[in-house]
C-alpha cells in the first residue's frame, strides 16, 4: 500500500467466522450483525466490537453469507475457527475519500432530475447516449471536480471526454469569456477584429519552431477540422486516396466517417470514397507484437495494392483516443511518414485528445515521435469545452483554398478567441504540461502497482494525463474483460470517479481528466480502483 492511500483496508473476517453475518449498506453507513454466540465472539475478536458494527462507508452494496443462523448457531467456536482457515477470505475495506477542494457549489434550482432526464429522452435524438444505469445529473463544475444536483462531488477523471484542459470554470477562460461578451459578441472572419488575429498569432507561437506550420484556419470541431484537412490534402497533392490507420477515430461526418476505423462509429451508408486504412501499430493487440518495421511494411503494402501509388495523405493520432488510449509504437512514425512522403502524400497529426501539453513530454503528441507534419488538426482541449477546433499547416498548404471561396460563420468569432487565448495562457502560467509529466508518472506508478495486484488488468498505457487500462479475463488470450468492466465503471461512480470507458470491446477505462489534476487526486482514483477490483 501507498503511504498516501486514503484506502485503509480492515482485518479479513471469513464467512466460517462470522456464521450468518449479513452486511447490508446504505449510501450513509454499514451495519454488520452477526448470528451465533461463538460467531459473535469471533467477529467482536476481529472488528473490536461487541454484537453489532456499524461504520461509516460510501456504498450500495449487500453481501450475505452461504450458511444460515441455524447451522451457524450449532457450531461452537472451536469447529467455526477451524472452518475458518479452509473457507475463503473477504476482505472489507473503508471506501476512499476525495481529496479536499475549496469550493461550495449554489444550491440547483433547476427542475428535478427525474424530469431533466424526461425531457432529454422526449425531445433529443435517440442517437444521444449517456453512461451509468442511473444517470448523473451534473449541474456544477470547478477545476477537476463536478457536482450533481444535490451537490455531491466527482472527481472528474475524463474532462468531458478530453475536452477540459485547464479546469471546469477556469477563473481566467471565464473572465476572457465574460469580458469579450461586455464588448461585441459576434462578428464574421469578413470583417476585422483584435481577438482573432491575436489567437492566430498566439496559437501559430505553440507550434514547433522552424516546422512552417505558420497558417491557421478556425473552425468548430474535430470532425470539422479533419473534413477540411482532407480537402487541402488532396487539392494540394493533387491525388485522392487517403490512408489512416485501423482502431483510429477522426470523427463522425460523412467525410471523416470512412477515417474512422471502428464499426461502432460507422453507419451503413455510403461514406469514406477513396479512403483506405493500414493496421495500426499497437503492442498490445498489434497483428506484429512491437515490430515497427512489420507495421510499415504493411502501410506500404496498403499504398501500393490499394491506391494508385500515389496518395493525397495520411492520417493518424498520436495515441489513439476513442480506440481504448493506444500510443503507436515508438520509432513508427518518422518511418511511416518516409513512406507517405514517397507516395506523394502529406502527413497528418490529428492533436484533438493529445495536444496542447496533455502527454506531459511534449506540448503536441507528434513531438514525441520527433516528426513534423504537414498539417494538424486540434479541437476538444483547444477551448476548454467551448466550440472551437483548428486545423494549421504549411503556407503553401493553406494557399490550395484561395482558389474559391472559403467561409466558416462561427470560426474564430470573438468570444471563443478570447476563450482560445485565455487556455494557451492558462495551461502556461499554470504549468500544466509539467503537471501532466509529474501527475502522469505518478498514476503510471501506481496503475502497474494494481497491474501486479489483479490480474483483470491486462494493459496500463498511455502518457502524461492521457492514460488507459484494459480489462481482459485472460492475459495470454485476451478475450475483453466487458462485464467486469461494466459492474467496476458503475462501481466507480459509487466511489465518486466519473472515468471515461472505451476501445472496441468496451473493456478500457480511458483516464484523461482535467490538466489540473493533482498527485492526490491519483491516489484517489487508484485506491478507488483498487477497491472496484477487489470486491469482483
Amino acid at each position: 500500500m501507498f503511504a498516501s492511500s486514503s484506502c485503509a483496508l480492515l482485518r479479513r473476517i471469513t464467512q466460517a467466522s462470522c456464521g450468518a453475518a449479513s452486511y447490508s449498506y446504505s449510501l450513509n453507513q454499514a451495519t454488520l450483525t452477526t448470528g451465533s454466540t461463538a460467531s459473535r465472539a469471533l467477529c467482536a475478536s476481529s472488528w473490536g466490537t461487541n454484537t453489532t458494527t456499524t461504520t461509516t462507508m460510501t456504498t450500495t452494496r449487500h453481501f450475505s453469507s452461504a450458511s444460515s443462523s441455524s447451522s451457524s448457531s450449532s457450531a461452537g467456536a472451536a469447529g467455526a475457527a477451524g472452518a475458518a482457515g479452509e473457507l475463503a477470505q473477504w476482505e472489507y475495506a473503508e471506501p476512499p475519500t476525495l481529496p479536499p477542494h475549496d469550493y461550495k457549489p449554489p444550491p440547483y434550482d433547476g427542475p428535478p432530475k427525474e424530469e431533466v432526464i424526461a425531457m432529454r429522452q422526449q425531445f433529443l435524438n435517440p442517437a444521444i447516449f449517456h453512461f451509468y444505469k442511473q444517470p448523473v445529473l451534473i449541474t456544477n463544475g470547478h477545476m477537476q471536480y463536478l457536482y450533481d444536483e444535490k451537490g455531491r462531488r466527482f472527481l472528474d477523471a475524463f474532462a468531458g471526454i478530453v475536452t477540459v484542459s485547464v479546469g471546469h470554470s477556469h477563473p481566467a477562460v471565464m473572465k476572457a469569456a465574460a469580458d469579450q461578451l461586455t464588448k461585441l459578441q459576434h462578428t464574421t472572419t469578413i470583417y476585422f477584429n483584435e481577438q482573432t488575429s491575436l489567437y492566430a498569432k498566439e496559437f501559430v507561437e505553440r507550434m514547433p519552431k522552424n516546422s512552417n506550420l505558420s497558417r491557421v484556419y478556425f473552425v468548430n470541431s474535430g470532425s470539422e477540422a479533419n473534413d477540411l484537412a482532407m480537402l487541402m490534402a488532396r487539392l494540394y497533392t493533387g491525388n485522392n486516396n487517403v490512408v489512416a490507420l485501423s482502431n483510429g477515430y477522426h470523427g463522425t461526418s460523412v467525410g471523416t466517417m470512412g477515417l474512422t476505423a471502428l464499426h461502432t462509429w460507422k453507419y451503413p451508408v455510403a461514406h469514406g470514397e477513396g479512403i483506405v486504412h493500414a493496421p495500426c501499430p499497437m503492442s498490445f493487440r498489434g497483428t506484429h507484437g512491437d515490430d515497427v518495421d512489420a507495421y510499415v511494411r504493411d502501410l506500404n503494402n496498403v499504398i501500393m495494392t490499394q491506391t494508385s501509388g500515389r496518395i493525397a495523405g495520411f492520417f493518424h493520432e498520436t495515441i489513439q483516443g476513442v480506440g481504448g488510449g493506444v500510443p503507436l509504437l515508438d520509432g513508427y512514425l518518422p518511418k511511416a511518414y518516409e513512406a507517405v512522403r514517397a507516395a506523394g502524400g502529406v502527413c497528418i497529426a490529428d492533436e484533438v485528445q493529445t495536444g496542447f501539453g496533455r502527454t506531459g513530454t511534449a506540448y503536441w503528441g507528434f513531438e514525441n515521435q520527433g516528426v513534423t507534419p504537414d498539417i494538424v488538426t486540434m479541437a476538444k482541449g483547444i477551448g476548454n469545452g467551448f466550440p472551437l477546433a483548428a486545423v494549421v499547416t504549411t503556407p503553401e498548404i493553406a494557399q490550395t483554398l484561395a482558389q474559391r471561396l472559403h467561409f466558416n460563420t462561427y470560426g474564430a468569432q470573438p468570444v471563443v478567441s478570447a476563450v482560445g487565448r485565455a487556455v494557451l495562457k492558462a495551461i502556461d502560467d499554470d504549468g500544466l504540461q509539467e503537471n501532466s509529466l509529474r501527475v502522469g508518472a505518478r498514476l503510471m506508478q501506481r496503475l502497474k502497482t494494481l497491474q501486479d495486484k489483479h490480474d483483470l488488468i491486462g494493459e496500463v498505457r498511455g502518457k502524461g494525463l492521457m492514460m488507459a487500462l484494459e480489462l481482459v479475463t485472460d492475459r495470454a488470450t485476451k478475450v475483453p474483460a466487458k462485464e467486469e468492466t461494466t459492474v467496476i465503471f458503475e462501481r466507480l461512480k459509487e466511489l465518486g470517479v466519473l472515468i471515461g470507458k472505451g476501445g472496441l470491446h468496451g473493456n478500457v477505462f480511458r483516464i484523461k481528466p482535467p490538466m489540473c489534476f493533482s498527485e492526490a487526486d491519483a491516489d484517489f482514483l487508484c485506491d478507488a480502483l483498487d477497491l472496484a477490483l477487489s470486491e469482483l
